[in-house]
């Protein structure tokens, strides 16, 4: 797991020095995001994409969690009233019916999580309105502290805004 350090900085220009900065401690870029208001120009900067600005993976979950539990209560309905192969009851058909739904429901799911922001996001949509642009990194939580620092020393014109805790390692 890693942590997600948010800093709001002021501009481009803070913003693309932070970058450099970041990428000179050795930071990959594919860990660097930067998000704005719509309509501001992010040229030389890592944007953050979909996985970062939406609640798709949040939304995902839920739908698999739902789909499956509707797809097993199917597949026991089924199972157990209607076998297709003689007159015992299918329980495999509670198991396929459950992967399906779970299918379904996370891409249906998904699909509408896609176009919802972010509720992580939604304390910056003042700021980044006003011109601040976001900034997220993704760090080991063992360096955690020494990204924070740095930004710190370099950067006294940008806003520390917290972390979050727990983000997958493959976001």
């Amino acid at each position: 797991m890693r942590r997600r350090i948010y800093w709001l900085m002021p501009d481009l220009a803070s913003a693309r020095r932070a970058m450099h900065d970041l990428v000179q401690a050795r930071v990959d870029v594919a860990r660097i995001h930067f998000a704005a208001s719509e309509g501001t120009d992010l040229a030389g900067l890592h944007a953050a994409n979909i996985w970062q600005t939406s609640d798709l993976v949040h939304a995902a979950k839920t739908g698999w969690a739902i789909g499956s539990a509707c797809g097993m209560i199917f597949g026991l309905i089924a199972g157990l009233n209607f076998p297709v192969l003689g007159d015992e009851p299918e329980w495999e058909m509670v198991l396929v019916l459950g992967v399906m739904g779970g299918v379904v429901g996370a891409w249906s799911a998904s699909m509408i999580g896609i176009s919802i922001p972010s509720p992580c996001l939604q304390r910056f949509e003042g700021a980044m309105a006003q011109g601040w642009i976001l900034l997220m990194v993704d760090t080991p939580r063992s360096r955690a502290h020494d990204i924070e620092t740095l930004l710190r020393t370099m950067h006294p014109e940008a806003l520390f805004e917290g972390e979050a805790q727990q983000v997958p390692a493959f976001r």
